[in-house]
């Protein structure tokens, strides 16, 4: 099959459909298919990749507590016709197909016979947008032959205003990239509790309850501890902005990290922290703390429930409760033999969302729809015929 990804999202850009879009066509080259990336251009390195072809530009616009990806340039919806025309995808595979501009573009610029399909990544409580416009999407949402959903707080969020059938398909993990055994940063290991967080620096990520438990945990564990957070330093000031008193315990803003370096900061925690306040549809770096055998102090939301179960792989609190995180992290801080459990578990659980067990099913979902497409023209050409004689 000849297929085409679109992403708004895509490298150098970090987030959960950025590793979506990427393992996903990773995955479907080593199956033997013909997969191409069409996303924008960013600020920063993008590489030379031929197989990405980049339109337009991103900018980041706020919505739902986050940093939303969107694309913007003169002539998008021709330059996407142009390259739909050239390529002659079997399927074009659209990621958040009913948000501006690229995705949204996809649906209407798509040539007739070609078959798209979407996969749907946010879970929120209400959509103001996709109230407003429900009758302009829901006939953009028509030209989709199948639908996807990475979860089931996903699926429950976009059917609210679109409904129809929904696949659920999750997003996987690279289990040979997140595993136990990989190095860890040696200048961490020593001898401190670190508590690893990992994500951009939205307000949704839940930093600043995090920022909330440190003098807690800190306190508790006599200073015994270090928290290493992983993401962009530009909105730290707002997101931590009080001086914290760690009683002797540290801090790292670490930044941006390389996706060679990523695991490592993984292998280096001994407990992982989501705080996040909602509207995640998934968790993948729960799986990615998961496949690296790192227990996980999460946020009890929908999504995070998608793929862990409490006491089982991690701890899950109330969301905005710095009281409870603190409590979760001290208690797992002074258990040894229960933070190996929950990694050994975590682990387990991690495996059964591989890519190669995901993207077998994506495959199966773009056969389905390329032989529906198949029964459809015979029966198309049978009607002609009859007609004929």
């Amino acid at each position: 099959m000849k297929i085409g990804i679109v992403s708004q999202s895509y490298y150098p850009r970090p987030g959960g459909v950025t590793e979506v879009a990427h393992f996903t066509a990773r995955e479907l080259r080593r199956l033997g298919h013909d997969v191409t990336i069409i996303t924008t251009h960013y600020s920063g390195a993008e590489g030379d990749d031929p197989n990405v072809i980049r339109i337009g530009r991103n900018v980041l616009v706020p919505v739902n507590g986050a940093w939303v990806n969107m694309t913007v340039g003169f002539g998008l919806r021709g330059q996407l016709r142009r390259i739909f025309e050239r390529e002659r995808f079997d399927i074009i595979h659209a990621h958040c197909p009913l948000v501006p501009t690229l995705p949204l573009m996809s649906l209407e610029t798509a040539p007739p016979g070609q078959k798209v399909v979407g996969t749907f990544h946010a879970a929120a409580d209400r959509n103001l947008l996709y109230w407003l416009f429900r009758g302009f999407l829901s006939r953009r949402a028509a030209r989709l032959d199948r639908r996807m959903a990475v979860s089931e707080a996903a699926r429950t969020f976009v059917s609210r205003y679109f409904p129809g059938d929904f696949e659920i398909v999750p997003n996987g993990i690279d289990c040979a990239r997140f595993r136990p055994g990989v190095e860890p940063i040696g200048r961490y290991r020593d001898g401190r509790i670190n508590v690893l967080f990992v994500g951009r620096m939205d307000p949704r990520k839940g930093v600043p309850y995090l920022c909330k438990a440190m003098p807690r945990i800190a306190r508790d564990l006599d200073g015994n501890v270090r928290f290493l957070i992983v993401g962009e330093k530009g909105l730290r000031s707002l997101l931590c902005p009080k001086p914290l008193h760690l009683h002797g315990g540290e801090i790292v803003w670490v930044g941006r990290v390389s996706a060679n370096e990523l695991p490592r900061y993984y292998a280096t925690a001994d407990i992982f922290c989501s705080p996040a306040t909602g509207q995640e549809s998934f968790g993948i770096v729960l799986l990615e703390a998961m496949a690296s055998g790192v227990p996980v102090v999460a946020s009890d939301i929908p999504g995070y429930r998608t793929v862990l179960t409490p006491e089982r792989e991690g701890l899950l609190v109330p969301p905005k409760d710095p009281g409870a995180i603190a409590r979760a992290i001290v208690t797992l801080a002074r258990d040894e033999r229960l933070r190996k459990e929950l990694g050994l578990r975590g682990r387990e659980t991690a495996l059964r969302y591989d890519w190669p067990i995901v993207v077998r099913r994506i495959e199966e979902i773009y056969r389905g729809v390329l032989e529906d497409g198949a029964d459809g023209l015979e029966q198309e050409t049978l009607r002609y015929s009859r007609a004929r004689t």
